[in-house]
């Protein structure tokens, strides 16, 4: 028997109302557009601001208590920043003893994977991924778990840098840097795939039909060849190479992939 899918509840705050149908509370799918992020954008309210505040971030899903936890398994959502600034230090108000659950966040992640062209202006879109999560953020305070967030955190920018970083960080490489851990209460995605879509009169329209280019341009990010920094003194490691390969082909499988659902 396979495996059952764990999902989100829906709730007022994560249901999907517009185009309900390319919603998905999906853990995998979810934790899968946060991990393959670059950034993120985490947005929270704060006493003495008007309005409020979105910050771009890097971070990562994982699970301290079961590092071989998989996408699909319930995760936690680990912040990486400055120590001193706003968020870490509205994070240090909060503690984790069961009782203070801490600051309110919003987090959201997106990728374009694609411009759809229709033959009418308002038919056109993209086709793209995106998630958001809910959740309350708490600054972590156990150093072995601040190290588990920040190897997490350098392998998802390259896999398996952290051990080829100079190791252990330093006594103030690790008083400088907050970690903020994120409990998920809940969380969903809208994916969009598939080719152009346009009303029948205009699909009935043999002018327009033939003078309209309809479809779809793929986009994927692509990494150029690695460029020496200028007191380098080392070959590209094969495991950078590798990384490299797969990130452009994946993305660009990703890219086209899209235009077939």
């Amino acid at each position: 028997m396979g495996r059952y899918e764990l999902t989100y509840p829906k709730d007022a705050t994560n249901t999907v109302k517009r185009m309900s149908e390319l919603g998905s509370y999906s853990l995998q799918t979810i934790h899968r557009i946060v991990n393959t992020s670059q950034i993120l954008h985490v947005s929270f309210a704060t006493p003495s601001e008007p309005f409020p505040v979105i910050l771009p971030m890097i971070g990562q899903m994982g699970s301290f208590e079961r590092p071989s936890a998989s996408l699909g398994d319930p995760l936690d959502l680990y912040l990486h920043g400055y120590i001193s600034s706003r968020l870490m230090y509205l994070g240090r108000g909060h503690s984790n003893d069961g009782e203070d659950k801490g600051i309110p966040l919003c987090v959201a992640s997106s990728t374009c994977d694609g411009l759809i062209l229709s033959m009418s202006a308002f038919s056109h879109s993209y086709t793209y991924r995106s998630a958001v999560l809910f959740g309350h953020a708490t600054l972590v305070t156990d150093e072995n778990e601040k190290l588990y967030a920040m190897e997490l955190i350098t392998n998802s920018v390259v896999p398996d840098r952290w051990r080829h970083t100079r190791l252990p960080p330093t006594k103030a490489e690790l008083q400088s840097t907050g970690i903020l851990k994120m409990k998920v209460s809940s969380g969903s995605a809208k994916v969009n795939e598939g080719q152009a879509h346009d009303n029948r009169q205009d699909m009935d329209n043999e002018d327009l039909r033939t003078s309209t280019w309809t479809g779809v341009l793929p986009i994927y990010q692509t990494m150029g060849s690695p460029v020496a920094g200028p007191y380098n003194s080392v070959d590209v490691p094969g495991y950078i190479a590798e990384f490299v390969e797969d990130f452009n082909e994946g993305n660009k499988r990703q890219a086209s992939d899209s235009t077939k659902a």
